[in-house]
Order: structure tokens, then C-alpha cells, then sequence
């Protein structure tokens, strides 16, 4: 059997990504008038959350109910993976009771193995590696403020994490240009590098990787942060606070970018560290309507996936 999975966001093409957008955009018109449609009646959708979460749940949980779906969700100790079960006898078994499953997981060898032996479609609500459903959230957001993705130019700041992993790949896939700038040694994974660069070659995008956070805001169109320390990470804190101090996003760091640049950032934020409260609180900040655009993009996905 032929089976649809987003993983990546690189599983996507540039006219798939053009088309999820617009399905996006339609939901989000439809959504003011009448939230309910009929895309995924009579299914249901497990979700497996091996890691806490708000936006990703609340927002799958709602697309698949307002999608006329069933959402199944099955925390960590829910299910008997906890009790030494394999990952591939529970996508078997799951593939026989469900119509899909979305999971975020501790681990992206997690994601890989529920996606090899399931027999329905498997979405990435977040990896270690990579967060595509944010990405495609944050395409929606840009192309909404800028009104295009193609050329573009999208600064991402901080660490190179799987939210600026999906991102680069993101931008590079559709055009949008990227200027990523990290402390040495936090840099983006090298096989994500050439993918984007790869992308890039073909969309005519232009890709910068640096160290400068001021040099990659310069004329930006978009300015984009996550926290320092994500989950797991915790033992890591006080060195990555000290290795990050000088890429906080403020008014000033901001000044550099565009004049009517949007800031970006996909929460939990932390005031005070990654971003200041006048940055992420003022009128350049887009960050909820990034928020919002995950039920939008992610009822978009569903219904790719299981079309």
C-alpha cells in the first residue's frame, strides 16, 4: 500500500506547499463563518505525544473535531509502549483501529520506525530534528504580512533547532531567502545544510549561515527566535545562556531589519532571555497569528494526508 507521511517538510513540494497554503487560507476564511466540514468524517486520528505540549495539541485536536474527525489522544503512559512494547507492533496495531496518527516523540529514529510499519499516514507534530507543521504554519504567516514567500528575506536567530531546521528547508523549498545566525557550534545539523542549500540551488533562493546576529537581521523582511533552552536541555542552561546572551532579540537588534518587519516566534517565549517584552509585545510582533495559523495549516495537512 501506497502511504501519504509528512515527516519532513522536505517531503513537500514547492506547488504541494503553494497548495496546503491556499487550503489554509481557505480554512481560515471558512472558519468565521461556519467551522465545521466533512473532510475527515467517520475517522479518526490517534495522536501520541511522547513530550508535553499546548499549540500542537489544542490546535490538531481541534482541526481533526472541526474537520468532522475523531481525535485519539494517547499521552506517553497511555500507551503500552511505556511498558516495553515496540514502536513497530504499536503502528501495526494502530494502523488496524485508526485512519491516521500524529505524533511528537522523543526521538526522530520514534518518528521513523511508527512511519515504516504503519500502514496509515504519519505526521511530524515535532521531532528532535524537525517541526514541520510549524513551518508551514509560519509560511502561511509570512505570505499573509508580505503577501508573497518568494523573495523574501527571513532572519532566523538563536539556536539551530528543529524549528530553524524545518525553516530553512521551508524557506529554501519556495524561494523565501534565509539568514541564520548562531553561536558557534549551535548550527543548524549539516545533512539539513545541504538539503537547503540543494533547495536553494533550484528555487533561486539565497542561503547565509553566521555567527553576526546583526548581519543576518540586515534588511530583513522577518525576524524569527525560539527559546535558548527546549525541553531536555535543561541541564544545559546556564552554559546556553552564556553562549546566547548576545543574540536576544531587541528593539535594537530589530532596527536592523526592515521597517515594517514582522517578528516571529513560535512559543513558549521567554521575556527576558531570547526576546524582550518590547519586542515580542509591540506592533511588530506576529507570533499569535503564528499560532493560529497551526489549526489552519495543520486541517490543511490532515486533509493531504489522508486524501
Amino acid at each position: 500500500m501506497n502511504v501519504k507521511h509528512f515527516l519532513s517538510i522536505q517531503d513537500l513540494s514547492r506547488r504541494e506547499i503553494g497548495d496546503i497554503l491556499a487550503k489554509a487560507t481557505y480554512f481560515k476564511k471558512r472558519r468565521s463563518r461556519d467551522i465545521h466540514s466533512s473532510e475527515l468524517k467517520g475517522k479518526t486520528i490517534a495522536l501520541i505525544f511522547e513530550k508535553p505540549s499546548t499549540r500542537t495539541r489544542v490546535s490538531f485536536e481541534t482541526g481533526i473535531f472541526e474537520l468532522g474527525g475523531n481525535p485519539l489522544f494517547l499521552g506517553a503512559q497511555e500507551l503500552q509502549l511505556s511498558r516495553g512494547e515496540t514502536i513497530a507492533d504499536t503502528a501495526r496495531t494502530l494502523s488496524r483501529y485508526v485512519h491516521g496518527i500524529v505524533a511528537r516523540v522523543a526521538s526522530h529514529d520514534h518518528l521513523l520506525e511508527l512511519s515504516k510499519h504503519s500502514t496509515v499516514p504519519v505526521i511530524n507534530a515535532l521531532s528532535p530534528l524537525e517541526h514541520p507543521c510549524q513551518t508551514l504554519a509560519d509560511l502561511m504567516t509570512i505570505q499573509e504580512h508580505k503577501g508573497k514567500l518568494e523573495g523574501v528575506k527571513v532572519a532566523w536567530v538563536g539556536d539551530g533547532n528543529n524549528v530553524c531546521s524545518s525553516l530553512l528547508l521551508g524557506c529554501t523549498l519556495v524561494g523565501a531567502n534565509i539568514s541564520v545566525a548562531c553561536p558557534p557550534g549551535y548550527e543548524p545539523p549539516n545533512d539539513i545544510m545541504a538539503r537547503a542549500r540543494a533547495n536553494a540551488r533550484k528555487s533561486g533562493a539565497t542561503l547565509e549561515l553566521t555567527t553576526d546576529p546583526k548581519l543576518a537581521v540586515s534588511g530583513a523582511d522577518a525576524v524569527y527566535t525560539d527559546v535558548w533552552v527546549s525541553m531536555g536541555q535543561e541541564r544545559e542552561r546556564r552554559e546556553r545562556l552564556g553562549m546566547f546572551k548576545s543574540y536576544q532579540v531587541d528593539s535594537n537588534l530589530m532596527s536592523k531589519a526592515k521597517p515594517d518587519a514582522i517578528f516571529m516566534h513560535c512559543l513558549p517565549a521567554h521575556r527576558g532571555e531570547e526576546v524582550t517584552a518590547e519586542v515580542i509585545d509591540g506592533p511588530q510582533s506576529v507570533v499569535f497569528d503564528q499560532a493560529e495559523n497551526r489549526l489552519h495549516a495543520q486541517k490543511a495537512i490532515l486533509v493531504w494526508v489522508m486524501r
